[in-house]
């Protein structure tokens, strides 16, 4: 089974250490148990129960420390930090938070060649220690050309004063090094330099939501900053800020994943045993409906997110595909999971909103995640930078097998220019549909080679490339095709049966009509862009031999397969 199934932890491992630090932590969770849970997570206390954990265990030690810089089980190995986002999201958002943001703190340090304070992190690490990425701030938010956090020479001319304020800044409040970006008032020079929460001239002025994650304010005034406090200067302090964003944004898929799995196991008990007009619920055929198109979305997003993974540990100078896929699993594995909670929640209706259902978390906080690291809109925009070379200047690579490897993921910390985005080249896409005889495949085919032609014929005009809404429409038929292409080179990598391949791909013929109808409707559309579209928007095939056989196969056992301990 692909899903996360917190009984049957099968997942491979290269090493013990991996397969205790996943063990250990759904036992944390499974021993505090769901009431204690929800009792947290509505009273909103700070999670300090799992950060004693953590230090006690030294997860984040062993998980958030590259290869040589801490103790010997310690390395940055994305295919396990894959699965550990996934518990964490599983159990709680607010659990995954606090990690994930100590990731991003974690990213300009790692990336620095001071090396005094990447042993000061390492020790901190070791210490139970979490980290703050001090980027956004309230008047521009993540806009870092406009930051306000500025350092002035100070009197003695031997470092500097630091003022100014940063906003939405997860784990502001105990973090052992906070990350901060500014400028140099003299020259307007960028700079990431340490800064210390518990500082006296480091000012905690809120936490800006009502949650048990600590997302805060906090302000700098006359902060002092000595030359050994400063991580980046420059170019590499911006290269910095965005490498550090490319490394954490694709995290955000995999607590998505998590809460949408948690989700269908409480959905699919409660309905398969409920009985209504003489019927049970998942009888009836809009429910059933529900829970395969629900599940098969959610098989979708985690074989995507395995897929991108593949490609970010496979990464060099010489191959950046990974910066096309990350901001995918940002963007499109977490609108995805929005869509798998809007069914769920149709079908189990009010039983969603009671105070006892992990679903009622669930259901609040998979909004939050295509929000965060970027909007969807941000996202689309980045990713849209790659459609010509996708399309049209495919280049020859090796083919890259599952990365499951029990490997320090070097090339991360070590990415270079964030530069060159239009240059970056893929493989043929077209490549991933060969020898694939299903039938939503090839509809899904076909509507792929009318939006390639429609780019090739018809491409966006200077005002249309000016139009967000237009820009959208397309850009969300680009992200299902990558969608795809990942999915189905993973489909082949994991032996997914036909029957559930198929049934995905009925959506996602789905969803590209959806789209195209968008842009058929924008203003500006041409007669050739209309015409293409029209070829977009198909009906996928339905086969109800093989929607039965998904749902008795895999959705309808999922019924009692995990309660979470009282």
């Amino acid at each position: 089974m692909i899903l996360l199934d917190p009984n049957h932890l099968d997942r491979s491992y290269p090493d013990e250490r991996s397969s205790e630090i996943m063990r250990k932590t759904v036992e944390f969770f499974e021993a505090k148990g769901k009431t204690k849970l929800l009792a947290d997570y509505y009273d909103r206390p700070w999670y300090s129960d799992f950060l004693e954990f953590v230090r006690k265990e030294r997860i984040f030690a062993s998980m958030c420390t590259p290869a040589g810089e801490g103790a010997p089980d310690a390395r940055w190995d994305t295919w396990r930090n894959c699965e550990f986002a996934e518990i964490l999201g599983f159990y709680g958002l607010q659990y995954w938070y606090t990690w994930q943001v100590s990731v991003l703190g974690l990213g300009p340090i790692w990336m620095s060649e001071n090396d005094a304070l990447r042993d000061r992190a390492s020790k901190a690490l070791e210490d139970g220690g979490i980290f703050a990425f001090g980027l956004s701030e309230k008047t521009h938010g993540a806009d870092i050309y406009s930051t306000d956090m500025v350092l002035t020479p100070n009197d003695k001319g031997d470092g500097w004063v630091a003022n100014g304020r940063k906003y939405y800044i997860g784990n502001g409040n105990d973090a052992a090094i906070v990350s901060t970006f500014g400028r140099f008032e003299d020259g307007d020079e960028y700079v990431f330099f340490a800064a210390d929460a518990k500082h006296p001239n480091y000012h905690l002025v809120q936490n800006v939501v009502a949650s048990q994650s600590y997302v805060s304010e906090f302000e700098l005034r006359d902060y002092p900053v000595r030359e050994e406090d400063i991580l980046h200067r420059g170019r590499k302090a911006w290269d910095a800020a965005l490498n550090t964003v490319n490394v954490g944004k694709y995290n955000l898929g995999w607590a998505s994943i998590g809460i949408c799995t948690h989700a269908l196991y409480e959905a699919i008990t409660h309905a398969n045993n409920r009985v209504l007009y003489g019927m049970r619920v998942t009888e009836m055929s809009h429910v059933r409906r529900m829970f395969v198109e629900g599940y098969a979305r959610l098989v979708a997003m985690k074989l995507f997110a395995l897929r991108a993974s593949d490609y970010m540990r496979a990464a060099s100078s010489d191959d950046r595909r990974y910066l096309l896929y990350n901001p995918m699993v940002k963007m499109k594995t977490t609108t995805q999971g929005e869509t798998v909670m809007n069914l769920l929640w149709d079908a189990i209706a009010a039983k969603g909103f009671e105070k006892d259902m992990y679903f009622s978390q669930a259901a609040v906080d998979i909004r939050g995640l295509p929000k965060l690291e970027g909007t969807v809109h941000v996202n689309i925009a980045l990713i849209s930078k790659f459609m010509p070379n996708y399309f049209f200047n495919p280049a020859e690579y090796p083919e890259i097998e599952r990365q499951d490897h029990g490997r320090n993921d070097d090339f991360l910390f070590n990415q270079g220019s964030a530069r060159g985005l239009g240059q970056i080249q893929f493989h043929d896409y077209r490549a991933a549909f060969e020898g694939v005889d299903l039938p939503n495949v090839h509809i899904f085919a076909e509507q792929t080679e009318a939006f390639r032609r429609m780019l090739e014929t018809a491409p966006p005009g200077p005002d249309q490339m000016k139009d967000v809404d237009f820009l959208m429409a397309g850009g969300e038929i680009f992200a299902l095709v990558v969608y795809a292409q990942l999915l189905l080179e993973n489909a082949k990598i994991y032996e997914l049966d036909d029957a559930l391949l198929d049934q995905i791909f009925e959506f996602m013929v789905r969803d590209v009509s959806e789209h195209a109808l968008q842009l058929f409707g924008q203003p500006s559309s041409n007669e050739t862009q209309i015409e293409c579209c029209r070829e977009m928007m198909r009906k996928p095939d339905h086969d109800p031999d093989r929607y039965e056989s998904v749902w008795t196969r895999h959705v309808e056992p999922l019924d009692g397969a995990y309660v979470m301990n009282a």
